[in-house]
């Protein structure tokens, strides 16, 4: 069984979702000078934001993520009023923005939009109920996992699946820390990666049952999960294999029909060997599938991360089309065998897509799509 996924919507520093899959197509990366008032005391001056400005800067995800919602929505043709509609909502941060501006400047938000129920009921008043979760960055996987749950089991006649995240002075001091020097841009599996960088965005996608009679944009097969917490933030080879494992078993695929791996990619001393290694230990034959990322270009979106690579996927597809990787030049040693994409777009059928997510503490989501 599968849910069927009618619409979705993103917001980078690159623009929508279209525009954001053709600067990616064209290897183009959303960086610049960061705009903060502690850049100075940060050790990071660089990151992957949002010009446009919010009628709210404290609140500014929940801006970007009810435009998104609202979208998706619409081009779903789904009504909140007429049917049962759920949204569950994936965050790494919150608006912890507006929780610093109260420390900084004492100007208090009401406490009810730190979660995001406020801001999708304002895009869609007749939902049956928001939830907010806030899973590090693999949340928007792991709501996915729940969405199809609720599709599957008949709790919900559709349900939208949302994510947003923006920049705080906590997670660019932590960022600055553990880097010595300032990171100029975000180079997934490359071997003279510095760090990550923060981006920031939002994604709403709406998902519906297989006997869905209107427009669809993929297929959602199985979203794979593991909770390891072998370490606080250093993740774990088995950990992601438990992952890899569980999608392709609750899809019932193999995972050499696997042609796309849309990568996690932090572009961190961690992360990209470990992700390499799970991948070349799992996939029966590492070299078949196509493997891109998409931090290097749109930066690290925190909660988003899961359901920014998902319309990437989508949108590889539908094209036949795949990214490079943006800031890839020098391969690490662990990616040896594997199919990066690099310095130009790819042409691939793309049949079976897998999503990689992964987050602090080791919560680690997998995601298979194909076309609708």
């Amino acid at each position: 069984m599968a849910t069927l996924i009618a619409a979705s919507s993103l917001r980078t520093c690159l623009g929508d979702g279209a525009g954001t899959f053709a600067a990616l197509l064209d290897g183009r990366s959303g960086v610049g000078p960061l705009r903060h008032p502690l850049t100075g005391q940060l050790n990071v001056t660089a990151g992957y934001q949002i010009d446009e400005p919010a009628p709210d800067v404290a609140l500014r995800a929940g801006t970007w993520l009810r435009e998104c919602v609202d979208e998706a929505l619409t081009r779903a043709a789904v009504d909140p009023a007429r049917s049962r509609v759920v949204a569950l909502v994936g965050t790494g941060l919150r608006e912890l923005a507006a929780v610093e501006e109260l420390a900084f400047s004492g100007t208090a938000t009401n406490p009810s939009r730190l979660h995001f129920g406020p801001a999708v009921r304002d895009a869609a008043p007749g939902l049956a109920e928001v939830v907010t979760i806030a899973n590090a960055c693999s949340a928007g996987g792991h709501a996915l996992a729940l969405a199809q749950d609720l599709i599957e089991t008949g709790e919900a006649d559709a349900v939208v699946v949302g994510a947003a995240d923006t920049m705080t002075a906590s997670m660019l001091a932590m960022i600055g820390k553990v880097t010595p020097e300032p990171t100029t841009q975000v180079r997934p599996f490359d071997r003279d990666r510095i760090g990550v960088l923060l981006g920031e965005g939002a994604a709403a996608l709406v998902l519906v049952g297989e006997d869905w009679t209107g427009p669809a944009v993929g297929r959602l097969l199985a979203t794979g999960l593991s909770c390891d917490a072998v370490h606080e933030t250093a993740p774990d080879v088995d950990g992601i294999g438990r992952a890899m494992h569980d999608a392709w078993s609750r899809a019932g695929r193999d995972p050499d029909e696997v042609n796309l791996v849309v990568a996690h990619g932090t572009g961190t001393a961690l992360n990209d060997p470990t992700e390499c290694v799970a991948l070349q230990r799992c996939l029966p034959r590492p070299a078949a599938p196509l493997v891109t990322a998409v931090k290097g270009a749109i930066g690290h979106l925190s909660g988003v991360a899961a359901l920014a690579n998902l319309d990437v996927a989508l949108r590889c597809l539908a094209s036949g089309t795949v990214p490079p990787v943006v800031g890839l030049a020098n391969p690490l040693p662990e990616g040896d065998g594997l199919a990066f994409v690099r310095d130009a777009r790819a042409h691939r059928d793309v049949t079976l897509a897998q999503v990689n997510a992964f987050g602090f503490g080791g919560v680690n989501a997998v995601t298979l799509v194909e076309a609708p």
